[in-house]
């Protein structure tokens, strides 16, 4: 019985990790370009009661199954979906989304550079685009005052239309996007930013529409790739199984409480 009341705790920890996921993934349903979480389980160690295998009789028979009794269940990992959200048409023009493998390099303020999929960009009162935390894009791209339009093509080079001599556009940049081998690796670091790790492997940095690169869409937006109605119903299947395990540790200690009465 003590074994059940620590085989349901931990239950019910996994079950409150597994909400603490879900939810997560719910308050990001607006966020662009956000990447949901789900929770990975495994089962703890196992007692072993009868070995498999072992003799039943001196007449050499076995035991076909033996007998174990595990110990519960533990968080495993928490496992990054980076599959591609929806693309939105939004006509803003600083409105980029990638359309297939890739992400955006932002320069952090310490000199690191961190990845996105929201294109959400900004200019900043120097011209520079920027990410909403006002983090340059980067390569860095600056758009003079003089510049009343922008234009990007879908392999990322950035062009500005000054008034009177839109016969001459003039080249402001070049997007570069880098993919990963693992880009489940990645470590997110909020504000939509993740950076590398030693499980995503090194950046491959290449052009949009190269092999293995998407192409850069101006005016469109990836939302979240979170589905709502799935994280419900995983919502209400972890409340579920939460009340079970606190079930069976009521069950337990209601066992645990006839056997003391015995003993009086």
């Amino acid at each position: 019985m003590f074994r059940a009341l620590w085989s349901a705790a931990t239950g019910m920890i996994a079950q409150q990790q597994n909400l603490d996921t879900i939810s997560h993934n719910l308050a990001n349903v607006s966020t662009p370009g956000f990447k949901k979480s789900r929770a990975e389980f495994e089962d703890l160690i196992y007692q072993d009661l009868l070995i498999p295998g072992a003799e039943t009789s001196l007449q050499s028979t076995h035991h076909p199954t033996g007998a174990q009794i595990g110990a519960g269940t533990r968080l495993s990992g928490i496992t990054k979906i980076m599959s591609p959200g929806e693309l939105v048409e939004t006509t803003r023009e600083l409105d980029l989304a990638i359309d297939s493998e890739g992400f955006f390099q932002i320069l952090l303020p310490n000199g690191q550079i961190a990845y996105t999929r929201a294109g959400n960009f900004q200019k900043s009162e120097d011209g520079v685009i920027v990410t909403p935390k006002g983090y340059p894009l980067f390569p860095e791209i600056v758009v003079p005052q003089e510049i009343v339009q922008i234009q990007v093509s879908p392999d990322g080079a950035i062009i500005g239309i000054i008034p009177g001599q839109e016969s001459s556009p003039v080249v402001l940049g070049q997007i570069e996007l880098a993919r990963f081998i693992n880009p489940a690796g990645l470590k997110a670091i909020g504000d939509n930013l993740f950076v590398q790790t030693f499980s995503s492997g090194d950046p491959i940095v290449g052009i949009p529409g190269e092999e293995g690169f998407g192409k850069i869409l101006q005016g469109f937006l990836e939302i979240s790739n979170v589905n709502a109605i799935q994280e419900m119903i995983a919502m209400l299947l972890a409340q579920r199984v939460y009340e079970m395990n606190s079930r069976a540790i009521t069950a337990s200690d209601n066992m645990l409480t006839s056997t003391v009465n015995i003993v009086r």
